[in-house]
């Protein structure tokens, strides 16, 4: 297999930047806290900072309300020692409730307060890493604009708040996007307002506030520019341009606005023609297509629509600009929380279904998900966990998926959803998951995982030899084959009652229950319903009792990823790995039937 060892090394691991994650020798660290309602400030940490003290700097500084509130970095709530904090890294401040509490006192700062807030340059960037080397360089340029009256222009497109920065030429440099002007975010400019930072965004798998993250993340993971990622970066910002919905809410007056900062991201602009909803798709080059593709199905981006990849004429010698090149963009809805349904616009285009060439091989065998991970880690300390077991589970399907010989179009389409009537079924690449996560709950109620229990469920691990039985899905794998007690059909998760500590432990595996109170059946349309209830519930606000973390355990997701500790999560990728070769099998034998079958009515015009 392409993935032998979950535990491999880390390839590369001494090129991990130490000075991210340390600081310098005295202990001092630089990070940005940010407040739910969008407010950032730059604080230096030095070995005797706690949470404690870093509020009161906020409350004095951004007059913010500052009791009974949380400092969160990632899934990390930090409670009042800060050691572990990373230098560079963007912290949240959280309220510990929605509402905000009457005994709060908002203290009006004074003169000598002021003078104590952040005196950093216009544009900072978050990160210590040689990686935005060349980011850096695009800041200064773009400060020195400023500093000369050249002002960015707000971008009217999109729903999100976003604007173009300019050099001093006047000419577009970057695209700021602050994350608290984000859809749903509490400044978005175009009235998408409504959750606070840290909910649930546009995908229920996504938090407000941190598309961001997941823009640089891209940028980061597209080693040697492979897909053509722009220059991205997180930075801290300040300029009055910036929309406040309600400026009173942290006492900052019209006169304040220039003190307004934000952590945004920060991407280089890519002069253009048009994106590819303008132009035709047979044109773009297949190594192009390959490209982009492979960064999408690694980080399963749930938003690969031909308005977010950029089409740049280039001259092919003689002035006539026949040959195109793509510039993906907009990775903000990558990286989900739990396995999401993609959206791969290039899964239908012809080039998807050439196979990949030696060279495309070849740097997806290179590819090292645990490295990728630890880089994110690293760089983005606020990443998410379950972010980055996505991202090595999908790198570990593309790489034994190419590794068996499958183009991109057939990777895609393993990982993508069908719809059946009026239902979502789950993809392939989720079916495998429920059986490896099947597999990992039997195996620790010590249940027989032998390849036949004495109840008749059959456990295939090796391919069989006949089409007929190579065809079997991994949802029929799942159910059972009619006993002689005469029950029919019904999954083994079906027979634990709800009470039971084996119904419990089970339903941690596929999170549902039916209304009878028993395990829903992972081959039952139980499991559909429950599905759609949970969908629904994304576009609600988090109930107040409720974490966020608890509400993206349960969002809608086939399987759950982030319940898992280290030892159940790597026994987890090795039932994974286990079942991805007879998958593929059975999918390659299901194509070939379906080329065997007649085609009728091709001569009708349409």
């Amino acid at each position: 297999m392409a993935a032998a060892s979950v535990r491999g090394p880390l390839r590369g691991e001494s090129c991990l930047n130490s000075k991210t994650m340390e600081g310098d020798q005295a202990g001092r660290r630089r990070v940005f806290v940010q407040t739910e309602s969008g407010c950032v400030m730059g604080i230096e940490l030095d070995g005797c900072e706690n949470a404690r003290t870093v509020k009161k700097k906020l409350q004095l500084s951004l007059n913010v309300p500052t009791e009974e509130t949380s400092l969160t970095c990632g899934d990390t709530v930090l409670k009042n020692d800060l050691s572990t904090v990373r230098n560079h890294s963007p912290l949240l401040l959280t309220r510990n409730c929605l509402h905000r509490s009457s005994s709060t006192p908002c203290l009006s700062p004074s003169v000598q307060d002021l003078c104590q807030r952040d005196q950093s340059s216009p544009i900072e960037v978050i990160g210590c890493s040689s990686h935005f080397f060349g980011i850096k360089q695009l800041v200064s340029d773009i400060v020195e604009a400023m500093k000369n009256g050249v002002d960015p222009i707000p971008v009217r497109s999109g729903l999100g708040g976003a604007y173009f920065f300019r050099d001093s030429n006047g000419e577009n440099a970057a695209i700021i996007k602050p994350t608290d002007e984000e859809p749903f975010a509490p400044n978005n400019p175009k009235g998408f307002i409504g959750k606070a930072l840290g909910q649930p965004g546009l995908k229920c798998s996504v938090r407000v506030g941190e598309t961001g993250f997941r823009e640089v993340a891209a940028y980061l993971l597209d080693y040697d520019g492979f897909a053509n990622v722009p220059l991205t970066a997180l930075v801290k910002i300040t300029h009055p341009i910036f929309n406040v919905n309600n400026d009173g809410v942290n006492g900052n007056g019209h006169q304040q606005r220039e003190h307004i900062s934000k952590i945004a991201s920060f991407q280089q602009y890519i002069p253009h023609d048009c994106d590819a909803s303008d132009h035709g798709t047979s044109s773009f080059p297949v190594s192009v297509v390959h490209r982009i593709g492979i960064l999408d199905i690694r980080m399963l981006n749930t938003d690969r629509h031909a308005g977010n990849l950029l089409v740049r004429k280039l001259d092919d010698g003689d002035g006539r600009f026949n040959q195109v090149d793509l510039v993906p963009i907009d990775h903000g809805l990558s990286l989900p929380e739990s396995l999401e349904d993609p959206y791969f616009e290039w899964i239908h285009w012809p080039q998807a279904s050439i196979p990949f060439s030696e060279d495309e091989l070849q740097y997806i065998e290179n590819l090292d998900p645990f490295y990728d991970s630890e880089l994110l880690r690293v760089e983005l300390p606020m990443i998410h966990e379950a972010c980055l077991r996505v991202l090595i589970l999908c790198t570990i399907f593309l790489k034994e998926a190419a590794s068996f010989g499958f183009c991109l179009a057939e990777v895609g389409e393993m990982m993508s959803r069908e719809f059946k009537g009026h239902a979502e079924e789950p993809s392939k690449l989720e079916l495998l998951c429920i059986e490896a996560r099947s597999l990992l709950q039997r195996s620790e109620m010590g249940i027989n995982t032998s390849p036949k229990d004495e109840d008749g469920f059959l456990f295939d691990l090796e391919c069989e030899a006949s089409y007929g039985n190579l065809s079997r899905t991994l949802e029929d794998k799942l159910s059972f084959q009619k006993t002689s007690s005469g029950k029919n059909g019904m999954n083994f998760l079906f027979k634990l009652e709800e009470g039971s500590e084996e119904g419990k432990r089970i339903d941690a595996a596929t999170g549902t229950k039916s209304k009878e109170g028993r395990i829903s059946s992972v081959g039952d349309n139980n499991w559909i319903q429950q599905n759609a209830i949970q969908q629904e519930r994304c576009f609600n606000d988090t109930p107040m009792n409720k974490s966020a973390n608890e509400f993206f355990s349960s969002s809608s997701s086939f399987v759950n990823l982030a319940d898992m500790n280290e030892e159940e999560w790597l026994a987890f990728l090795e039932n994974f790995q286990k079942f991805l070769h007879p998958t593929f099998v059975n999918h390659k034998a299901g194509r070939a039937a379906q080329r065997l079958m007649p085609r009728f009515g091709t001569s009708c015009k349409f």
